[in-house]
Parts: C-alpha cells; structure tokens; sequence
C-alpha cells in the first residue's frame, strides 16, 4: 500500500482513506469473484464499492488536492485472499501486459511469476494463450481447452475486468500436484535423505532444462551443493564414453560412471521428467586399448589384426573398436561414437541400423552393405556384418576394410582417363573452328585490302577480324589444355622469363599488390616454348591478384615468384608419387589471397571450371597453365600455404643436352617489307572456304595457284602438271592425309618443299610425318601471315 508524506495533503478526515479501502478491497473482491462465476455475489460486491465510490467522492470535494488519488490508496489484500481460497491458479495482467498479482497455486504450478501469456509450456501453449488474451479484451471473456501444461490437458479461462485487467484462471491443474509436490520434494529435506543413500535426483522440464534437484546433485554436477540448478541444460552436464558408459561432465572421463533411470509419474509428450542417478562400477578393462565385458583374448586378438574390426552389443551399442577400425571410420577419439550409425551419413543410417539389428537377432549368415561416412561422403566404403556368438556382450561383428589408397587411385584413374576425353573433345572441336576462323580472318583481310580507314565499313571489318582473333584465342587455350598447342621450344633460363613479364606484371597487379621476385642459385636451363611460360606466369598471376582483390576489395596483399633449383637428392627426401626423381628447375608462385577451398582444389585444373561470377572467366586459365606444363615435359601442384593464400610450384626438367645453347631472350624475326613472288604453288585443302581463301590470297601475291581438294585428287593434279615450286597441304583430310599425300610427291619430286597447315600441334605431327624439308603454319592464321610463310620457304629454296 503506497503513502505520502503528510506534508503534502491537507488533512483530510480519517474517513476518506478508511473508505478508500473499502472501496478498493470491495471492487477487488468483486473482479475475482466475476472471473468464478459467482455473478450473483459479484454484482453485490460491486454495489458496495459503488457506494463507497459516492461517499469518496463526496468527501474529496471538500479537501481537494492535485495529488489525491484512488490509486495511491489501491490495496488488493482482500484480492489475494480470496483468490489464496480458490483451488484453480489465478493471475491478473493489466492493459499493457504486466503482472498485477497471482496466487500461490499460480506460483507453485509455473516456478515464480511469469507473465501469461508467455508461460513455459511451449510455443503452441504460448500461441493459444495469446490468441485467447486478444478474444478477453475484445468479447470479454474467452476460454481455451485442452492446454498442455507439463504434460497435463488444462483450460484457461480468461476474463476482461472494466478496459484495464485481464482475470486469467487456469482449471483443472490437479493432475499437475504431484509435479508441484515432487519439485518441493527435491528441494527440501527428502532430497537430502535420497542423497544420504546415495541417490541423485533430479526434475527435467520437457525442454530438457532442471526445474529441481537435489543437493547431491548439484554438489557432483556443479561442484556445490548450494549451487543454482534450475534452468540449466540437464544433457550438458553429462557426457557419454565410446561404450556407453555416462559420466558428470565436470568429472570428466575419470569420473565414476553413473546408472541412469528415468522414473515416470505423469503421462504425455510434456509432461516432467523424474531421472535418479546412481553410481556404478567401472567396468573391467581386459586391455587398455580395449573396453567391454567379452573376452580379453578375443578383443586382444582383434586389437592386433590390421582388418578394421568392432563389437556391437545387443542392444546396437559398440563394445570396441580396433586402430584399423578407428583411423579407418575416421573415429574423433575424444569424441567416440555411440552406435553404428553416428558414422555415416544421415540417408544411410536407416539401413545400417536394421542390418545390425537383423544380425543382432540372429541372421546366420554375414552381409556386406555399402555407406557413406559422414566425414568423407563421396567415397563410399563396404562394411561387412556377421553375427558374434560366444564372444560375451558382444552380438554382431562388423568389418571395414581401409580402401582409402585404393579409392585414392581409382580417383586419380577416373580423373585422368576424363581429363584426356575432354582433350581430345577439346582438341577436335578446335581443329574444325580453327578452320572456320581461318576462313573468316582471310576474308576480313581480303575485304580490308579494298577499304582504306576512311570507308564506312573499314571499322565494321576491324571489328569481325578483332572478334575471330579473341576465338583464336580461346582456340588455343583448348589446345593447349589437350596438349596440342604449337609451341616453339627453346633452351632457355627461367630468370630470363621472369624478367621479361616483370614489368607486364607490375601494370596487371596495381599500385596495392607488391611484386617480389627471388631467384636461387646454380639454376639449370630448361627447355620450353617462352611465349607460353609468359602466358602461364601472367594466368597464374592475374588468378592470385583476383584471390587478393576477393580478400580485401581496397586492395593490397603481395604476390611471390621464385626460381630454385631442386636436385635428385631433395627430389627422393619429398618422395612424391607424381614427380619422377631427376634434376629440376622449379617455379614457384605464391599470394596472400584466400587460399583454395579444399573441396575445389582437385577440380581447379578441369576445363570450364571457374569459381568466378558469369561472364567474369572461361575456366580455362588453369587448364591451360596445365596443359602447356604437361606439354613442356614439366609438373604443377596447388597447395594453401600454412600462413593464408595459396601456391602454385611448376617443376621443368633440367635441359642437359651439351651442344644447346641457352637462348637468353626470344629471337623475333624481322617481316619482310615486299611479300610478291613468282611461281607455281600446289594447294591441297579439304575446306573449300579455306583453300579458297589460299588461293585468293597467293594469287593476290603474284603466284600461280593449283588447288586439289584432297590427297587423291592432288596426286591426279600432278600427274598432268610440271613440278610445282612448293606443296601447301593440310595435315588431315579424308580418304588420304596430307603425310601419306606428301611422300607419295616426294618419290616424283625428292626436293620439293613442303608447307603443311592445320589447327594440330607441331610437335604432335612431326612425330607423325618422317620427311625432311618440311615447313608448318599453324590454323588459323592470316593473309599476311600465310604470304610470309610462303615467301620464307622460297626465299630458303
């Protein structure tokens, strides 16, 4: 009851606050006895308070005061003591939601004094209490059935009083009594007489959250026995050993083990869970590698034995498990599964868990399924079940056998035997579009010929040219992914080729990457196209820059390229399957960036494989890097360094032959200014777009062009015609190839020069074509640059 200060009030008669009690316990009284349906009471209650209302009001005329309230003279003790009366639990909350009082049946069923509707029942209870609430204030009066309530079916009753209280009354809670009583129990002396005898009790709400325990309890659970256990998880202060075995988790594994029996007393989903906990013996260890109750030489023998093997119990539980078993399951020792299906993956547990039981049953003969683990999901693994007899608890072997070396294999197998079908897919797709950019880039040139830069469709040619060489290029990443690039081998040093794409690399990284180029000593020379070990350092370098941009967007970070050499000696101490022992020069590329997903990192080198966003990569930059190193005789790995970002190590075999010289930098060659000749070239092509485009094109140059569709045409066409000064054949063709074309001229014409053309590797076809004199120009190539050719092989002549 709330008092002021008397200098604050002009004396009134003590009669006005004697009826202000009156008329607030009257009216109190009359909201409860509303809410119980005793109306007829109620409305007399009511009339009271009226009353004394009028005389209130009356008498505060006379001695007015900005201060005087009812409210300050709001007492409910008569309230409390007629709701203390009733055997329902009963709560008041005003319009904003608060608690105004409840009773002590209301305190003893829900622990304290939450505020309904957000009671500890669950969200279903919470939402019909709240749908229940907004019906009271807006009919007045509501009523929901069947409320759960710690597992028994209670109605509610809400009652709207005047626009400011909500009357909440909860019937029927007399199933709940023997919660109530068993939480009091637990808390009081009978909780400590259990834990006299060595019995842990303890109360668990359906959340699984402790409502009550005894002190025993809380001394081994907690470390005190005045410690505060309602409201913690019951499950984490309990773990669980590889045998089933429960201890308290602040005891750890060294802890006595504990028997564990629910004791059930109320019925349903929601009702309270009473668990005792007693403490039982350990149990006997025959070895300590090994746990259970079957026989010590049995679950030695198994211990010993390299095939992975466990014991399952009856009831599904394993008994043991062997170090094969372990590092084959990939088993967490600090965390040891309980059953057979922890191991694998969800889809799969089902069908483990019935075998199990089938054979714990007694199935007479031992099955082989295959699962998942849940560690390593795409490697599926083949566990063997039988039924164990004689063996003591134990009910059911299982056997897995380690696969992993093999699965590893039979990975790298399938990755490699894919790898070369899309690279000959890749090489095949590129032969055909070589020609048809061939065709293209020739008819662009020839059109260009006739358009000065001013004409109007001088830019719309430029454009279609620009184009078919971008196609040209995406051409030769195909290739060189499959390994049938052209490439110009030269013997040659690395730190050269570094040096060259320095300053290429300083313009591609930015102002906020940092370059820092180490080179090593006693490097030996390698051999290697060097066009193409630029294109691999500026792929690998752009990759790095973007890794270190998705890092940090404002950009810094510092790209590392270094030369080493690596000798037979360190080559046998990495003893790496892949990198066969000899002499290297190695080319390491690392970053700070994010470093590659160990998910991604075995897929990085497939075509058409980027992480990048659509339209931001082909996915051929690393298939290319690839592709040129395999081609080059060479080796690349990935890897994550341990400090973040990632590294890429290129390992090319040291060039030993004594008469190479080593070419410091690329020769380029001067282009003739004068590209006209004379005299009579022979032009076999399969294409008719593009012979037709040689032919144009030669005889632009002042030749004479002969042009055969194929081998067997063309040796009909000389047959009738003198010899021609040079051959110009592609390498494949139907019917007859232009090789097998070719020495069937030579034995007519032992000297005549050949100039063979395709969208093949050089490398590639020179193992296949054994004849001297013979020139290459690889599809697809230009006007100009089949002139050049031409005139170069004359020139020779």
């Amino acid at each position: 009851m709330a008092s002021l200060p008397d200098a604050e009030l002009p004396k009134p008669p003590l009669l006005l606050p004697i009826v202000a009690v009156v008329f607030t316990g009257v009216a109190a009284a009359g909201v409860i006895l509303a809410s119980l349906n005793d109306r007829a009471i109620a409305m007399g209650f009511f009339a009271a308070a009226l009353l004394a209302a009028g005389v209130m009001l009356a008498m505060g005329r006379l001695f007015r005061s900005p201060t005087t309230s009812i409210e300050r003279y709001t007492d409910w003790a008569i309230a409390h003591a007629l709701a203390s009366a009733s055997d329902d639990a009963l709560a008041v909350t005003d319009r904003s939601g608060r608690m105004v009082c409840a009773n002590p049946r209301y305190e003893a069923l829900f622990g304290g004094w939450p505020t309904p509707p957000n009671l500890p029942i669950g969200d279903e209870g919470e939402r019909a209490l709240g749908a229940c609430a907004r019906a009271a204030w807006r009919d007045g009066e509501s009523r929901c059935n069947d409320v759960q309530v710690f597992g028994a079916q209670v109605a509610v009753r809400v009652a709207r009083v005047g626009d400011e209280s909500l009357v909440w009354r909860f019937i029927g809670i007399h199933a709940l009594d023997l919660a109530v009583q068993v939480q009091g129990l637990l808390a009081g002396p009978t909780g400590d007489r259990l834990g006299g005898a060595g019995v842990m009790v303890v109360l668990v709400a359906p959340d699984g959250r402790i409502r009550s325990a005894n002190r025993v309890f809380r001394h081994r659970a907690l470390g005190s026995a005045d410690a505060m256990a309602d409201g913690r998880d019951f499950a984490g202060l309990l773990i669980t050993d590889s045998i089933g075995q429960v201890r308290f988790e602040r005891e750890g594994m060294e802890g006595t083990p504990l028997r564990v029996l629910q004791i059930p007393f109320l019925e349903g989903d929601e009702a309270p869970l009473l668990v005792a906990l007693l403490d039982e013996e350990p149990a006997v260890i025959a070895n300590p590698a090994i746990a259970g109750s079957a026989s010590a030489h049995v679950h030695s023998l198994i211990a010993l034995l390299p095939t992975g093997l466990a014991l399952i119990d009856r009831d599904g539980r394993f008994l043991t498990m062997n170090d094969a078993f372990v590092r084959t399951a990939r088993v967490n020792p600090s965390a040891p599964p309980l059953y057979p299906g922890d191991l694998v993956v969800r889809e799969d547990k089902a069908t483990l868990a019935d075998a199990v039981r089938r054979f714990a049953g007694g199935a007479p003969q031992s099955l082989e399924i295959t699962v998942r683990l849940k560690d390593v999901s795409e490697e599926p693994v083949a566990i063997t079940i039988a039924g164990a007899r004689g063996l003591g608890d134990a009910a059911v072997l299982l056997s897995l056998r380690d696969s992993g070396e093999e699965g590893k294999l039979k990975r790298q197998i399938a990755q490699a035997t894919k790898m070369q079908a899309v690279g000959q897919l890749a090489g095949g797709v590129a032969h055909d579009f070589n020609n048809i950019l061939t065709a293209i880039i020739g008819h662009c040139d020839l059109m260009l010929m006739r358009h000065s830069p001013g004409d109007s469709d001088y830019d719309d040619i430029q454009q279609i040219r620009a184009n078919s060489n971008r196609a040209a290029s995406l051409t030769r990443q195909l290739l060189a992914f499959s390994r049938q690039q052209t490439l110009r081998p030269q013997v040659l040093q690395l730190p050269d080729i570094i040096s060259e794409v320095s300053n290429l690399l300083k313009r591609l990284l930015g102002e906020t990457v940092s370059l820092d180029v180490k080179h090593g000593r006693n490097l030996g020379p390698v051999r290697a196209d060097p066009g193409q070990l630029e294109q691999v350092v500026v792929n690998l370098a752009v990759n790095a820059r973007d890794s270190m941009l998705s890092k940090n967007p404002s950009g810094g970070g510092s790209l590392t390229i270094e030369t080493l050499a690596v000798s037979s000696a360190d080559v046998r101490r990495m003893d790496d399957d892949v990198l066969p022992v000899g002499d290297y020069t190695a080319l390491r590329i690392s970053d700070t960036g994010t470093g590659i997903p160990p998910e991604i990192l075995p897929k990085i080198w497939e075509p058409f494989f980027t992480t990048k966003e659509v339209g931001k990569g082909t996915g051929l930059g690393l298939s290319t890097v690839y592709g040129i190193i395999k081609q080059s005789g060479g080796y690349i790995f990935a890897e994550n360094n341990p400090g973040g970002g990632a590294a890429f190590t290129i390992y090319l075999p040291v060039h030993t032959a004594p008469e190479a010289a080593v070419a410091k930098l690329p020769v380029v060659k001067e282009k003739p200014a004068d590209l006209w000749g004379t005299g009579t070239i022979l032009v076999v092509e399969d294409e008719d777009m593009v012979r037709a485009i040689a032919e144009r094109a030669l005889t632009r140059q002042g030749y004479s062009v002969v042009t055969a569709e194929n081998g067997e045409v063309a040796l009909e066409t000389i047959e009738t015609m003198d010899k021609p000064d040079l051959l110009v054949s592609d390498v494949v063709m139907p019917v007859m190839d232009g090789p097998s074309m070719a020495r069937k001229v030579r034995e007519r014409w032992p000297d005549l020069p050949i100039l063979f053309m395709s969208g093949y590797a050089e490398e590639q076809l020179r193992r296949s074509i054994d004849l001297d004199n013979v020139a290459f120009l690889p599809k697809p190539f230009s006007v100009q640059q089949l002139a050049e050719a031409v005139q170069e092989i004359l020139v020779a002549k």
